[in-house]
């Protein structure tokens, strides 16, 4: 019998990418305090790839006891700029400080992904992208963020490459569903090797 997937994660871009790619999946939230797994990570020098791994691990494994035999998947994603660590802006304030930070600078975007089984880690990678911002304006930003209103409070650095928050920027390089924080290609190459998706 087929293993169900179990995606441990509240967000909807994910849950998308997924069902996109033909795949069935259950959804389970997790409850991760991810702002204290970050301040530990930090003060123990570890990087932003260690930490991103480290939530999806935690955000799958919250979620392990309800769904025996099943495969658990974790994601979570880091923004790194120069050392500093972006979370999502908390409001408006602070959308416009982190873009402004950004702006006429590359960040990375490190996206984690792990599938666990009953308590145990049988998959993981770790891809990252590297964006460039554009040098903008205040008078943009305020622009931009009138447009696309609270939608920014939802994504690290205050943009959504999918949406208008492309105008941001110069260059990427990266895969696509890495910046969107699932990379997709090696997951379907593990589900394929596990027998989940069809060869």
């Amino acid at each position: 019998m087929t293993p169900s997937i179990v995606l441990a994660s509240g967000s909807a871009t994910r849950r998308a990418i997924l069902e996109a790619a033909g795949l069935s999946v259950i959804i389970d939230r997790p409850d991760v305090d991810e702002n204290r797994v970050k301040r530990d990570y930090r003060a123990r020098n570890l990087s932003a790839s260690e930490t991103a791994e480290a939530l999806a691990v935690a955000k799958a494994g919250q979620v392990v006891p309800r769904h025996p035999g099943s495969i658990i998947l974790g994601a979570d994603q880091m923004l790194e700029c120069d050392g500093a660590w972006f979370d999502k802006p908390s409001d408006r304030a602070e959308a416009i400080q982190q873009i402004s930070r950004l702006a006429g600078r590359t960040h990375s975007l490190l996206s984690a992904i792990v599938a666990l089984r009953d308590g145990a880690v049988i998959w993981r990678t770790v891809e990252s992208a590297e964006l460039t911002m554009r040098p903008l304006s205040r008078t943009f930003i305020e622009s931009y963020l009138d447009i696309v209103g609270d939608q920014v409070l939802n994504a690290v650095g205050g943009y959504q490459i999918e949406g208008r928050g492309i105008q941001l920027f110069s260059e990427i390089r990266g895969d696509h569903f890495t910046i969107l924080g699932m990379p997709l290609l090696p997951l379907l190459a593990f589900l394929r090797d596990e027998g989940v998706v069809a060869e």
